[in-house]
């Protein structure tokens, strides 16, 4: 509405303000320096503050005759910004691509008055945009996580979405969009530095499953978006979600084999101080009676039971829009063959010819993770 609104107030003030200039120099015999009119084309082109044509009789009298013009249009573009949140987009929109046509005008001044006007309202509406995105970023580098929030995508983002979905309509025919992008790159900044706050925050779950999910969210968005200038941002958002994924499924492995991991932990820890394959065995906290004792707490089934718990756990957690879930687990299964081999391999290692296995074997553990994801 606002967009529409200011162009007719231009389209309507534009022929006029010529008019008079036209009907001036024309009376006056006055004539424009070859200088000046060099030095507003500049300014038009670069959206610099145009500079004042110091001695130019024409601008002084059309100052005199519009003085009204100016304050009247800057209260014309007060109005529109309270119109919505993000109309500062449409009047910077607007008014750039006003400069521009009408320099291109055969019916239009080269230096104009209305040009020199419509430059500085193009400054305004710039400044108004500056304060908008600034305060945006603010909000989102601010936000809380709200106290009862168990995970999903966070408000900051879903506001990050709706800015760009909103400018990326209104700039989709613009002539330029260099204060766009600017301003993309800076909201993204935000957005990154938002979530990498939630490591400090006192979540009710775990926070690389929230982090993992939201830097997801943004991936999948510019995707979409395809915008030329966040690409780097884009494969940054591939990468942490990642890194996060990581971290979740190492730290939610623990818990199924969590006795054997802390034993193999510390074996590998002796060996690390030097203590040779063979004589680990001999150490009273590795020995191979010790061992046993971790390996009989984990029975197959017992290991098929807590990967049962272990997946409803994650499915409960993991936001359903995300879609996750599969990749996530697929995930889990991977690190979960990965621990139990490098288990297989101490064992060997460690204690060859003890004749101490795991109660299952690999078979038996790829059948469990296939019978859990077929049966959920």
């Amino acid at each position: 509405v606002s967009k529409q609104m200011l162009k007719q107030v231009l389209r309507e003030l534009q022929p006029l303000c010529t008019a008079e200039q036209q009907f001036i120099e024309k009376f006056f015999q006055l004539s424009h320096d070859a200088a000046d009119l060099k030095v507003l084309e500049v300014s038009v082109r670069t959206m610099s503050p145009p500079a004042p044509l110091a001695k130019e009789p024409t601008t002084h009298l059309l100052s005199k005759i519009f003085s009204s013009l100016e304050p009247e249009l800057r209260g014309f573009l007060d109005i529109c910004n309270k119109i919505h949140p993000f109309s500062c987009l449409q009047v910077l929109v607007t008014l750039s691509d006003s400069i521009f046509e009408t320099w291109g005008s055969s019916s239009a001044l080269p230096s104009s008055f209305f040009n020199t006007v419509l430059g500085n309202m193009l400054l305004l509406a710039k400044s108004s945009f500056n304060k908008c995105i600034e305060t945006l970023c603010k909000e989102i580098e601010e936000a809380k996580v709200p106290c009862k929030m168990k995970g999903g995508i966070l408000p900051s983002v879903r506001h990050f979405e709706e800015f760009v979905n909103f400018s990326e309509e209104v700039f989709k025919s613009a002539r330029r969009r260099q204060e766009l992008d600017k301003a993309h790159l800076r909201l993204v900044s935000s957005i990154f530095s938002s979530i990498d706050s939630l490591s400090s925050a006192n979540l009710k779950v775990n926070t690389d499953m929230v982090m993992m999910e939201n830097f997801h969210h943004i991936h999948c968005f510019l995707c979409q978006k395809k915008i030329h200038c966040l690409e780097d941002k884009k494969r940054e958002a591939k990468q942490r979600c990642s890194e996060h994924m990581k971290k979740y499924v190492t730290n939610y492995l623990g818990q199924p084999l969590e006795k054997l991991n802390h034993f193999f932990e510390g074996v590998k820890a002796r060996m690390a101080q030097g203590v040779s394959e063979e004589e680990v065995s001999f150490q009273l906290a590795y020995s191979k009676q010790e061992l046993r004792k971790v390996i009989e707490k984990y029975p197959g089934k017992e290991v098929k039971r807590a990967l049962e718990t272990l997946y409803r756990k994650i499915h409960k957690y993991l936001s359903p829009e995300e879609n996750l879930l599969p990749v996530v687990w697929h995930a889990m299964e991977q690190e979960f063959i990965r621990q139990y081999q490098e288990f297989e391999g101490l064992i060997q290692r460690c204690y060859a010819g003890s004749g101490i296995a795991m109660d299952f074997t690999m078979e038996d553990l790829l059948s469990y993770f296939n019978s859990i994801t077929l049966s959920n």
